[in-house]
């Protein structure tokens, strides 16, 4: 598995747990950034690491801003990204299982770093149940196509 990671000023102390924790599982990661204290678009960020997951360059992506809501909105701007902005161990699980999520995207003014790893870690190791929900995932595939 290859991970792009990426935040802006909003998300860097989460994004560095984030480095840690692919270190820890023997996950390998590319850090797109940002190496910041002030103020960045989180657009800049989340889009290539969304296009970089779209082309299959890597595997999956974790994006982190204050909120986690830019990055979410702009990752899901790029055609075969399904972005999944999670706070709870829950909906990681759920969203890998069910809407074979290939991003995840968190905030850093929303959770601390210990949960923050604990659904990062739960994401990265759930995996797609496919079934009934393939079918759900083709149905947004053909409307991307259109």
């Amino acid at each position: 598995m290859k991970v792009a990671i990426a935040s802006d000023h909003g998300g860097v102390n989460i994004r560095e747990e984030m480095k840690h924790l692919m270190e820890e599982m023997g996950i390998e990661y590319e850090d797109f950034g940002c190496e910041c204290g002030v103020s960045f678009d989180y657009p800049d960020y989340a889009l290539p690491v969304a296009e970089k997951v779209a082309s299959g360059e890597f595997d999956k992506g974790i994006l982190i801003c204050g909120t986690g809501i830019g990055m979410s909105i702009s990752a899901n701007k790029v055609k075969g990204i399904r972005c999944a902005l999670v706070h709870d161990v829950f909906s990681a699980k759920a969203t890998r299982q069910h809407n074979d999520s290939n991003i995840l995207a968190m905030g850093e003014r929303v959770i601390g770093p210990g949960l923050a790893r604990e659904i990062a870690k739960t994401w990265l190791e759930t995996e797609f149940e496919g079934g009934r929900h393939a079918n759900r995932i083709g149905k947004i595939k053909t409307y991307e196509d259109l």
